[in-house]
């Protein structure tokens, strides 16, 4: 048995060392809002942050974290209110199919947090996710928002 800090919370998971993060946080510890897409870290469904950085969590051998913390979409609402950036996704209707809106919410995360104003160039170098729907100007529009809110 070993330990993760996820979300603020010391957990105790049991899985061979080089197992994807992302199979320990779905199959193990119920944190389904972080998906599986393309499992060679390409298109950003399972980002996650890992010490505050946006990690893709397919490719991330669960042994390789130790004691870095790791937050997922399910702690972005603080007592279910919505942050800024979901709000911000809500309000400008970002979503199509929405499968890989939860990566792209962590990634814009972290990318507010690293650039509080960011410029269109900043967001497309950030925005390395693969959305099938194609709602990239919606994703910089809500972008922009969550930088004024």
């Amino acid at each position: 048995m070993a330990v993760l800090n996820v979300n603020g919370k010391a957990v105790d998971y049991t899985a061979d060392p080089n197992t994807p993060l992302l199979w320990v946080l779905r199959e193990q510890l119920g944190l389904t809002g972080t998906k599986y897409g393309c499992g060679i870290a390409q298109c950003g469904s399972c980002t996650v942050h890992i010490d505050g950085a946006p990690v893709r969590s397919c490719s991330v051998p669960v042994n390789s974290v130790g004691d870095k913390k790791i937050l997922t979409i399910e702690a972005l609402a603080a007592n279910g209110v919505l942050n800024k950036i979901q709000k911000a996704w809500v309000e400008l209707d970002v979503p199509q199919c929405g499968y890989c809106q939860s990566g792209m919410v962590m990634a814009a995360t972290a990318l507010l947090a690293a650039k509080p104003n960011p410029t269109d160039a900043d967001i497309d170098e950030a925005m390395t996710n693969i959305c099938r729907c194609g709602t990239y100007q919606q994703v910089r529009a809500a972008i922009h928002a969550a930088a004024k809110a």
